[in-house]
């Protein structure tokens, strides 16, 4: 891969783990994809995930969901050790 196209890499990374995310979050709530896409996306955990300084979309959908469940519960020392 050429150095110019890991942003865009990063950036398509961040996306699908963003509707991953999304989609699991929907699933667990009982709503649709789209609306959990839509929740998720109001969060500080998506802010990072979408902050290609914050490599959080290097980490697996596993580890973004434990994220946004502990800002979700208000763990914000939690989150912030993850």
């Amino acid at each position: 891969m050429k150095q110019e196209q890991i942003p865009e890499a990063s950036a398509f990374i961040a996306d699908m783990t963003a509707a991953e995310v999304g989609r699991r979050y929907a699933e667990q709530k009982g709503i649709s994809t789209t609306e959990g896409v839509r929740e998720f996306m109001t969060t500080r955990t998506y802010a990072l995930l979408m902050n290609p300084e914050s490599y959080l979309s290097l980490e697996s959908v596993e580890y973004v969901m434990d994220m946004l469940d502990a800002e979700l519960c208000g763990d914000n020392e939690r989150w912030l050790e993850i």
